[in-house]
């Protein structure tokens, strides 16, 4: 398939999350699979990516939860298949701190802490920044190293953070995270330039 859909991966399901990811999809003009939501996944990697691919347009943002599973749940398996289809091309991936039994981890590029600023160190589900430097705490972030994402952007308990990423306040900490992903991959660029051609 010659124009691989362009996708954002995100490691939170709850009925938070799909508020939160639904507002963030129609604020960047994409769209979001709101059948991917839920606590823990219940979607196929074959169902995920036929909804994707019916999706009207990108960038698509998909959900995955492993509500507390340790090790390679179902939204981890599910993420996994999305990620290494040959029709899909992952622009980065949003990993969403917990706190889990294991304390299972994931490196992250960077990470957004609730007062919307950028940090290297990892932060917690509540948003505060944590001591170590470029890792995140979560319980669907087992897999996370070894699909080769561009970019990877950690942050708090989505929706949530202290009220701080509450979808009546438009989610903030969650659209930034999904800007800062089209940004870096450089989608918002070829976007641009395919709409205006000639500047």
């Amino acid at each position: 398939m010659a124009n691989k859909r362009k996708v954002i991966l995100i490691t939170d399901g709850d009925e938070y999350a799909r508020r939160a990811v639904e507002l963030a999809a129609i604020e960047v003009g994409g769209r979001c699979i709101s059948l991917s939501h839920g606590n823990p996944s219940h979607l196929s990697g074959p169902d995920a990516v036929r909804l994707i691919k019916k999706a009207a347009n990108d960038p698509v943002l998909v959900m995955f939860d492993d509500s507390g599973l340790v090790g390679e749940g179902p939204g981890e398996t599910c993420m996994r298949y999305v990620a290494s289809h040959s029709d899909i091309e992952v622009l980065g991936i949003i990993a969403v701190a917990s706190k889990t039994r294991r304390e299972e981890w994931t490196r992250v590029d960077v990470c957004i802490d609730r007062d919307g600023n950028l940090t290297p160190n990892g932060v917690d589900k509540f948003g505060a920044m944590e001591y170590e430097t470029g890792i995140i705490a979560g319980d669907t972030v087992y897999c996370i190293d070894q699909l080769n994402a561009p970019i990877v952007v950690g942050i708090g308990d989505i929706g949530k953070m202290a009220k701080k990423d509450d979808y009546r306040i438009g989610s903030p900490i969650t659209l930034l995270a999904v800007q800062i992903i089209l940004e870096r991959s450089g989608y918002i660029g070829v976007r641009e330039k395919e709409n205006h051609p000639d500047s």
